[in-house]
């Protein structure tokens, strides 16, 4: 089953619009859309690795620009999303986002760009608390650019040989992350 998937996944990251579809999600994501860029950056990179470093600065750029777009967010409208953010799953991430900008600033974005805490919640955070948009800019491209092109970087580095050895144990791949998600949902549920 994941095999198949993963298949296609492959074959659509062919696709002539391939590359269009990856900025507008890396865009989305990063101000509003819950799937990160990797999902699809990845499988492209290994379908067309003389692309890896061209996808992964696409990637890049549209992402900081959804970040823009998640700072006008939080700027201008967080007392309209305030109260969805709060009964939300982002709140309790969102208040984290807010002390890691008090107590490090420029530092806490740059590491939300690499960290797994969903990156529209820094960025709505950082237009929420007024971060300086200049310095804002710059660590999403560098946090967010260093994820991308280490993602890459791996995954072009590793070739055909890691690309063989991943579809070989995907399914193994796939039902182990199923088994995860389901534990994690349920201690979450429980605690």
């Amino acid at each position: 089953m994941f095999k198949k998937l993963y298949d296609k996944a492959i074959q659509g990251s062919k696709h002539r619009h391939a590359s269009k579809y990856l900025a507008i999600l890396s865009f989305a994501e990063s101000s509003f859309f819950p799937v990160p860029p990797d999902v699809m950056l990845a499988p492209m990179v290994l379908a067309q690795q003389e692309k890896a470093w061209r996808l992964t600065m696409i990637t890049t750029i549209a992402s900081v620009l959804g970040g823009m777009l998640g700072y006008a967010i939080g700027f201008f409208a967080f007392d309209m999303i305030q109260p969805w953010l709060e009964g939300s799953h982002y709140w309790s991430k969102y208040q984290l986002a807010e002390q890691w900008f008090k107590d490090w600033g420029f530092w806490g974005i740059l590491i939300a760009g690499f960290s797994p805490i969903p990156y529209k919640v820094f960025t709505i955070a950082a237009g929420a608390l007024s971060m300086m948009f200049l310095p804002f800019v710059l660590a999403s491209f560098v946090g967010r650019g260093g994820r991308f092109f280490l993602v890459a970087g791996l995954l072009a580095w590793g070739g055909e040989r890691f690309e063989s050895k991943l579809r070989q144990y995907m399914d193994w791949i796939g039902w182990s992350v199923v088994v995860l998600i389901i534990i994690g949902v349920g201690v979450y549920k429980f605690f």
